[in-house]
């Protein structure tokens, strides 16, 4: 399997980006904007899924139609980082509905999760009977996300 974007080429590339942004292309579609047939989109296609660059396929949801529009971020600070304190942290946290993602860090603390509620008391509940709850958790801070400027699905690596 191939590691890195390196090996994509022009004509991947741009499968790609169509398909990032709109996965519900139909074949005949996305064999017209990159300008190859549809067998040869297609085979592209099945190669780039079984090679990892396509994961699956999904409904982009809207989070404020749902009722979830408060977004926080929160540091989060283990009071252990031996193995098992991670491994038990990271279980725990792929188990919270409304941990959105959840990034190990190098630096002054330990993780950055996405927190997504309905509202501010929402938020203040889950993180006081949940984030707070999880495994060898010592300490969070919270940011409050104002306004979402920008939020996607990565695609520099596409340009080229």
């Amino acid at each position: 399997m191939t590691d890195t974007a390196d090996h994509l080429d022009r004509i991947d590339r741009r499968i790609l980006a169509a398909l990032a942004r709109d996965a519900r292309l139909s074949m005949a579609a996305l064999a017209e904007k990159v300008g190859l047939s549809k067998t040869p989109v297609q085979t592209r296609v099945k190669r780039l899924e079984g090679e990892g660059y396509i994961l699956g396929y999904h409904a982009a949801l809207n989070p404020e139609r749902l009722g979830l529009a408060q977004v926080a971020f929160v540091q989060v600070t283990l009071g252990s980082t031996a193995s098992e304190a991670l491994e038990a942290f990271n279980r725990a946290v792929r188990d919270v509905p409304e941990i959105e993602a959840c990034h190990m860090i190098a630096g002054g603390f330990d993780y950055l999760i996405k927190v997504r509620t309905r509202d501010m008391a929402a938020y203040r509940r889950t993180l006081g009977d949940t984030i707070a709850a999880l495994p060898h958790v010592a300490q969070t801070s919270t940011f409050m996300v104002m306004e979402s400027v920008k939020d996607s699905a990565p695609t520099a690596a596409l340009r080229g």
